[in-house]
């Protein structure tokens, strides 16, 4: 009993241990920092292990009902806040999970009454330096609505002179030379539609002035590549676009690089990836963005992509094209080129068609097949005249010798020649026009072979048998496959 109850608990603990090392290999947490917020205003939450193509789950830490308060929904993978109420304030986590582990991450949500939520972070601006703030409310600025953009300091609209302040379009509030008198609390206030409803989302920054002129870091960016430039690329592949910008002496002053594909966030394309670093030369610092494009669509073509950089100091864009890889000018060559190779593949069929043919039939003697008779007892029908230009003696020799020597002792075939093979009495000087109709046919649509004169003093019969291209062209006009042979 006491054995086997021992044996018992070790299978527990080793259970126990091994379920522990599951969650700890399997379960990863990310903590990540409070976001400020007020109520009555629109508020997005994105989680960051995921991108919008991802299922993920949301809950609510802390409660005993985990499911989401009233007025937070989930849409595309975010979480929604329509709009921030005091009973949002708390805790909330995404999870996402595959086969072999689970992905969480906890966000706090700190909700305030007041109309400009607290800032979640400090910048510095040194005194006598231009510079800006960013907006950082960049998952508002993806809906790509109708936008209206105010910032404030201290809750107050912010005015230099009396005239109000340069905002671009992406937010940044570009400030002149600083002063003691512009630290404060900035917010920056998103008006948008939404559903046949008006929002308006916040969030502000803390900003401080700095006297000390040896911490002078920032400088204003300036984009080194793309300037307008143009990528030429091929649809379906993959490909790389750099961005290298100058920001300043130092890597600690709150700089961002960004990419944008035709103004829309490269969040919104599963295509698209973007990474960036520090780069150090000459005591310079600059910003190195890598834009990874796993499959270039079309939609990816002939659209500015921008690359946005931006700091304490201001903000700098810059810009490039894709093309789709010209290919006519090549498939004008490829076409010429094989339409020459065609034309030069004809001739030389054309020439050597003779040969070609002669030489297939004799391959097809290495392989027989069986073929039926088709009843003919000759292959070819011989009959000479006595034309001025040849002595019959030479004609006589021709038909009578060379021919039957040459086409039936070497190839087979079986001649019916007249003088030789027809009964007596049939013999007489031969006349196309007396013909059978059927071998006038064949002489209209084939015509006739003509054996060359012989030059002078080529006379003995190893000369007639030299004639080559006449034999060639005899052998091809001659059945494929002798009737003996059948």
């Amino acid at each position: 009993m006491t054995r086997t109850m021992a044996a018992a608990d070790w299978v527990f603990l080793l259970s126990a241990l091994l379920s522990l090392a599951f969650t700890v290999e399997h379960n990863h947490r990310r903590e990540i920092d409070t976001y400020h917020v007020s109520v009555g205003h629109l508020f997005l939450l994105r989680c960051h292990i995921a991108d919008s193509h991802t299922n993920l789950t949301w809950r609510r830490v802390g409660k005993h009902n985990l499911s989401l308060p009233t007025g937070v929904e989930v849409r595309d993978g975010l979480l929604w806040f329509l709009p921030v109420q005091m009973s949002h304030h708390g805790s909330y986590t995404c999870e996402k999970s595959d086969k072999t582990r689970l992905l969480q991450m906890r966000f706090g949500v700190s909700v305030s009454s007041e109309e400009c939520p607290d800032p979640p972070e400090i910048i510095s601006i040194t005194q006598g330096v231009s510079g800006g703030l960013p907006c950082k409310q960049r998952e508002i600025f993806r809906l790509n609505n109708t936008r209206n953009i105010r910032w404030m300091k201290d809750c107050h609209p912010v005015e230099q002179q009396g005239e109000p302040i340069s905002v671009d379009k992406n937010g940044f509030m570009r400030l002149p030379v600083a002063s003691e008198r512009d630290a404060g609390k900035y917010t920056c206030l998103v008006d948008i539609s939404l559903d046949g409803r008006k929002y308006t989302a916040a969030r502000s920054i803390q900003l401080t002035i700095n006297n000390d002129l040896v911490d002078t870091v920032a400088a204003e960016p300036e984009v080194v590549f793309p300037q307008q430039e143009v990528v030429i690329v091929e649809v379906g592949t993959r490909a790389e676009l750099k961005c290298l910008a100058y920001i300043g002496f130092s890597d600690d002053n709150d700089t961002q690089m960004y990419w944008t594909v035709n103004e829309t966030y490269i969040e919104d394309h599963k295509e698209l990836y973007e990474s960036w670093k520090y780069t150090h030369n000459r005591g310079r610092v600059y910003g190195l963005s890598t834009l990874s494009i796993s499959k270039v669509l079309r939609q990816f073509l002939n659209v500015p992509i921008h690359c946005i950089i931006e700091n304490l100091a201001g903000m700098n864009v810059g810009l490039v094209w894709l093309q789709e890889a010209d290919r006519s000018a090549l498939y004008t060559t490829v076409a010429l080129g094989l339409t020459a190779f065609l034309a030069i593949l004809a001739a030389a069929f054309l020439f050597f068609k003779v040969d070609l043919v002669l030489a297939y039939r004799k391959l097809l003697r290495h392989f027989p097949k069986q073929q039926a008779p088709d009843g003919k007892l000759y292959d070819a029908y011989v009959s000479f005249l006595h034309p001025d230009t040849m002595s019959s003696d030479e004609t006589a020799s021709l038909a009578l010798q060379i021919l039957p020597e040459v086409l039936e002792k070497q190839h087979g075939y079986s001649l019916y020649i007249r003088g030789r093979d027809d009964c007596p009495g049939e013999d007489g000087p031969v006349d196309y026009s007396c013909l059978p109709e059927s071998l006038r046919y064949i002489k209209r649509k084939q015509g006739a072979l003509e054996w060359k004169k012989p030059s002078l003093g080529a006379q003995k019969l190893t000369k007639l048998r030299s004639n080559r291209n006449f034999w060639k062209n005899l052998r091809y006009q001659m059945p494929s496959v002798p009737t003996g042979k059948l």
